[in-house]
């Protein structure tokens, strides 16, 4: 049977792979670094703060976080952080480079097997020496026809994707953990998303109420239960 889905995308961070856990370790490091100039959970706000207007010079990434983090260091100081908690957040940010990737569970058995009968992408944001590093290290790479590391999915990134790809947004499939990045922009463009929730969700990526009510995607408990889905999808169920 030919398939309906003529692209299948799928986020990366938190998707295939363990990445919020990560930054959430390195915000309580942060805290306790600066324990002695200001409680924890302001110190961990003032950093999302500064991400935040960070976003439009430095982007997603740990490269971006580390800027922000001795930023922040240095604020909530008041000038007072010394040379050697400055070095301690780069090295952090090193070892954060470096850490391990952890696929969620069903990953290694579901992405081989979707790869098998789809054409797969994977569209992430952030920082690409980051992600690609991620992604050869997860041993993964060899199943994606496509990689994509975009500033912003936004519903127009999408939009010039599949105008670029010559594929109708009926025949495109997107699955990730982010209702705002991932599932409500591909919805509103008339595409197919599927939204498997992780525990843990940035600050950022956190939707008002009204959007989560918005019809048009499919909610599933984990990605082991995607094939199916997509077969059962593609057969009119």
């Amino acid at each position: 049977m030919t398939a309906a889905f003529d692209l299948i995308a799928l986020d990366a961070d938190d998707t295939l792979w363990h990445n919020e856990t990560l930054y959430s370790q390195a915000q309580e490091k942060l805290a306790g670094l600066l324990a002695p100039f200001l409680d924890g959970e302001q110190v961990v706000r003032e950093l999302f703060e500064t991400e935040m207007g960070n976003l439009a010079y430095f982007g997603y990434g740990i490269k971006g976080f580390a800027l922000s983090m001795i930023e922040t260091a240095v604020k909530v100081s008041g000038g007072r952080v010394g040379g050697s908690e400055i070095q301690q957040i780069v090295d952090l940010a090193k070892e954060m480079q470096q850490a391990p990737v952890h696929l969620l569970e069903h990953v290694e058995e579901v992405i081989p097997k979707l790869a098998a009968s789809h054409s797969l992408m994977l569209i992430t944001k952030g920082d690409l020496f980051d992600q690609q590093a991620k992604l050869a290290r997860s041993e993964l790479a060899p199943y994606f026809e496509n990689v994509k590391v975009v500033a912003e999915k936004t519903l127009e990134m999408y939009r010039m994707l599949l105008e670029g790809s010559g594929i109708e947004p009926q025949r495109f499939l997107m699955v990730g953990n982010s209702l705002r990045s991932d599932i409500l922009p591909v919805v509103r463009l008339g595409a197919h998303a599927i939204h498997i929730p992780y525990h843990l969700t940035w600050a950022h990526e956190v939707v008002s109420v009204e959007d989560w009510e918005e019809d048009g995607y499919v909610e599933l408990e984990h990605i082991g239960l995607l094939p199916e889905f997509i077969q059962r999808l593609e057969q009119g169920g």
